[in-house]
């Protein structure tokens, strides 16, 4: 049969390659796209763990998590140092993390920060940063990449990075007198971490003793040397992260926060605003997959069509099969085990379409979009149902053909209709 099957669809090569590929673009379309969602879902949701609020200016929960965790957006307001240390304080905060936003690299965002970032961030199942090259802050005017900023710019340990005044690739503000030296890189964490430049609150503040309102004050003109003898405590920072001694006691400090009553501010809990996030791009992601399963229909149907123009040439060949022995049943298996075959041949394909489409852009599309694909392997138990999916429908579309084949050899006998 299997022989017999790859015989006849050799004989008509054409328009089997072309139904083949269209199966496996439809394969990768599926499963590429269950893909992305799965790993988006799993980069979205190992980005931040073990933090139990997040707090910033009141804003509402998705911007502040967009702007604190994921770079994405630019805060409302910032917070003062006096707020941060009156709550960093508290009886149930076991650890804090303050975060400030507001210049880049090359389009890289810095993050300033100071070395309990190092400490206590966790991603993942709570997994610490840890360091591929180099440590954590020496000098003032230390750098530490995030994984993807080295790679893509090629950084080293020592090499002198010139930060920009603002967000984007097209700043051209910098602080060119108060250059940056590569301290440490960070090893790959599949978060947005990989795409940070981390460096001091005493050096934010520090390039900016001669700056006032995104613009330098004309005529003032602070060195490095002397930005050292200065007092470089911060005034403002745009967020904090916090740990607290005990689970119990979040939502309580969580009200406490959001009456604070020196400024307005705002405590989010990660896990929900995560899930909150995920239920705003579930819409996106229904839709693509919906995209994708009518991919797949068409791809069937141009299979079914092929079938059927073909089945009218192929009557005198099913009419010879008939007289040689072969029952009207076997002329039915024989045309749904190619429409199977074609059907697992494509899946395979496409698999191999895949696995190569994975590879080829991950790195760019990390670059890019920060979005971390996960390196090809074994399909997903949702893969396995989807790929399962296309080959039932595969043998449901041989079907059609086969039942009209199975009329025709009752029909024809040895005196095709031609």
């Amino acid at each position: 049969m299997l022989m017999l099957a790859l015989r006849s669809l050799w004989n008509r090569r054409g328009t089997a390659a072309l139904t083949l590929l269209t199966i496996a673009i439809s394969v990768l379309l599926l499963t590429g796209v269950d893909k992305l969602r799965q790993d988006a879902r799993q980069g979205f949701f190992n980005t931040v763990s073990g933090t139990d609020l997040i707090v910033g200016a009141r804003s509402g929960s998705l911007p502040l998590l967009l702007y604190s965790v994921f770079n994405i957006g630019q805060p409302t307001n910032n917070i003062r140092w006096s707020s941060y240390q009156q709550i960093a304080e508290h009886d149930q905060v076991a650890w804090s993390i303050p975060i400030t936003l507001g210049d880049s690299h090359r389009g890289f965002r810095v993050v300033g920060t100071t070395e309990d970032y190092f400490k206590h961030y966790r991603f993942g199942q709570q997994q610490p940063l840890q360091f591929s090259q180099g440590q954590a802050f020496d000098d003032l005017f230390d750098v530490v990449l995030g994984a993807e900023v080295a790679r893509a710019l090629k950084y080293e340990l020592g090499d002198r990075v010139v930060i920009a005044h603002g967000l984007g690739p097209g700043s051209f503000a910098n602080h060119d007198d108060k250059p940056f030296q590569v301290s440490g890189i960070l090893q790959p964490t599949g978060t947005p971490v990989d795409r940070n430049l981390l460096i001091s609150l005493a050096a934010w503040e520090a390039i900016h003793l001669d700056w006032r309102a995104g613009t330098r004050i004309p005529g003032l003109n602070v060195s490095k040397d002397e930005a050292r003898e200065m007092d470089l405590t911060p005034k403002q920072i745009t967020a904090f992260l916090l740990g607290l001694e005990s689970r119990i006691s979040t939502f309580h400090l969580q009200r406490a926060i959001n009456n604070f009553r020196a400024e307005p501010l705002q405590a989010i809990l990660p896990g929900v605003a995560l899930q909150e996030l995920w239920q705003v791009m579930s819409i996106a992601e229904r839709t693509l997959l919906i995209i994708s399963a009518c991919v797949v229909f068409a791809g069937f149907t141009g299979m079914l069509g092929m079938l059927l123009t073909s089945l009218n040439e192929r009557r005198r060949e099913l009419a010879v099969l008939r007289a040689v022995g072969a029952s009207p049943l076997r002329i039915v298996a024989l045309l749904l085990f190619e429409a199977m075959l074609l059907t697992f041949l494509g899946i395979l394909l496409g698999m191999l379409l895949l696995t190569l489409l994975t590879l080829g852009i991950q790195d760019w599309l990390a670059l890019e979009y920060g979005i971390f694909l996960s390196n090809p392997g074994w399909p997903t138990g949702a893969q396995w149902w989807l790929l399962g999916a296309v080959q039932c429908a595969g043998l449901i579309t041989g079907l059609i053909p086969a039942w009209r084949a199975y009329r025709y050899t009752l029909a024809d006998g040895l005196t095709p209709r031609l």
